[in-house]
């Protein structure tokens, strides 16, 4: 455990300690906000309408910016210093995530009663939200190719003001258009939300050096195509796959169950967010960068464990005092109305400690840039889920959809491990002193 703090310490923590700490506070307090006012004007059943809108609109929105955000982020870091490289990869990215978006925001705005009716089931009111979305996506997509600028050029303080300062915008106008609107308020807050935060983000980024006369169509290059494209596969195929199995999911709850309980599950699926942020920020701050920076199996595998050793035993006890409290906090953060909700803890809290024990060792799949195993695992993950998923809500209703979670992760863990089982439990030759080269 100490090694685990001296090493955030000594980087990009001990920087923004307080700053980060605020924006997952505010991000978490702005959430359990936002659910209240949900659940308390919407209720359950609109509940469920507005997870399959946040699916949809994760799966477009990656689209639009061809998942390149990590990309961008590593060579703006890399050729912050050099002109020509960076002109290269910020036009390429341009250029691509201008066509992209266009072709999204069209396909979208032309297609919305289309779209409303997969997402929407029994509901034929919503696709001027669609039409909004489409209409306000532009915007978003330059949100985030400035937000990737600054975080290449590690901007992190301005990052996290802005990041504050947007939870509570897109805090305020979601409750206020709650109340105003009901469930229609609900789903324009969430289409406009994101792209207001541009807003913010150019008053951050103009304090930048002007980086507008590097973006030319004559520098777009394919060679950094091919250097992002990586990147953009493997975020697009989770950020459009996982959430459409999402919606699908949820279409079956209420299909075969109800509005309610689709909602219900989702605003399980809420609380599960809010918690793993903790976790999921350290993986992100911690392991992945020290994973990219290991090249053999001992020290692989002393990370590993060390995790392991140190932060699991805490996240346990988190997850046992949230089951222990789930009837407080299902009254606190929803209404009476949820109450069912509790029943689904134990299986969801269950997967989601199952997930974290596999995610430690798959995030080795990014540091290393293992594309195809990748790929194949989430695919299997993904098909697991969703043919678990109709088993199990057959036979147990919306809790069935919970069993499903714990499932996918417990074989995808067995899965991960055989991959690893070498790096993680073979032998290591004596004499080499574990300087054998990773693989797996």
């Amino acid at each position: 455990m100490k090694r685990v703090l001296n090493y955030i310490n000594s980087n990009v923590l001990f920087k923004v300690a307080s700053l980060n700490s605020a924006a997952v506070l505010t991000k978490i307090i702005t959430g359990f906000l936002t659910s209240k006012a949900i659940a308390y004007f919407v209720g359950a059943e609109g509940m469920a309408l507005i997870g399959n809108l946040r699916n949809f609109l994760h799966s477009a929105q990656s689209i639009s910016i061809l998942g390149l955000y990590n990309g961008v982020v590593k060579y703006v870091a890399e050729f912050k210093d050099n002109a020509l490289e960076l002109s290269k990869t910020l036009s390429t990215v341009f250029y691509l995530g201008f066509i992209s978006t266009f072709l999204v925001s069209f396909l979208s705005y032309f297609n919305a009663e289309h779209i409303n009716n997969y997402l929407f089931p029994a509901y034929n009111d919503y696709a001027y939200v669609i039409k909004i979305f489409a209409i306000a996506l532009p915007f978003y997509t330059l949100n985030m190719f400035a937000f990737s600028i600054l975080n290449g050029f590690s901007k992190y303080r301005i990052i996290l003001i802005i990041s504050i300062i947007g939870q509570v915008l897109g805090a305020l106008i979601t409750i206020v258009l709650i109340w105003l609107n009901k469930i229609d308020g609900a789903l324009i807050a969430i289409v406009i939300a994101e792209s207001l935060i541009l807003l913010i983000t150019l008053v951050g980024i103009l304090n930048q050096r002007s980086l507008v006369p590097l973006i030319q169509v004559k520098n777009v290059r394919l060679s950094a195509i091919k250097k992002l494209s990586t990147y953009s596969v493997m975020a697009l195929f989770s950020a459009i796959v996982l959430p459409l199995v999402a919606i699908t999911v949820r279409n079956y709850i209420i299909d075969n169950v109800s509005h309610q309980a689709a909602g219900f599950w989702e605003a399980m699926t809420r609380i599960s967010k809010y918690y793993l942020m903790f976790v999921s920020t350290l993986l992100t701050l911690y392991i992945l960068p020290r994973l990219s920076e290991i090249d053999n199996v001992k020290e692989f595998r002393k990370e590993v464990f060390g995790f392991y050793k140190t932060i699991i035993p805490i996240f346990a006890v988190g997850l046992v005092i949230i089951y222990l409290l789930r009837s407080y906090i299902v009254a606190i953060v929803f209404t009476a109305e949820f109450k069912p909700v509790e029943d689904l803890f134990f299986w969801q809290l269950l997967g989601d400690f199952v997930k974290v024990l596999s995610i430690v060792i798959s995030y080795q799949f990014l540091a290393k840039n293992m594309f195809w195993h990748y790929i194949i695992t989430e695919a299997f993950s993904v098909l697991l889920m969703y043919l678990a998923s109709i088993y199990f809500v057959d036979l147990y209703g919306v809790k069935g959809a919970a069993i499903a979670h714990f499932v996918n992760y417990a074989i995808y863990y067995i899965v991960i491990l055989l991959i690893f089982s070498s790096s993680l439990f073979g032998v290591i030759p004596e004499g080499e002193d574990g300087e054998k080269e990773l693989e797996a």
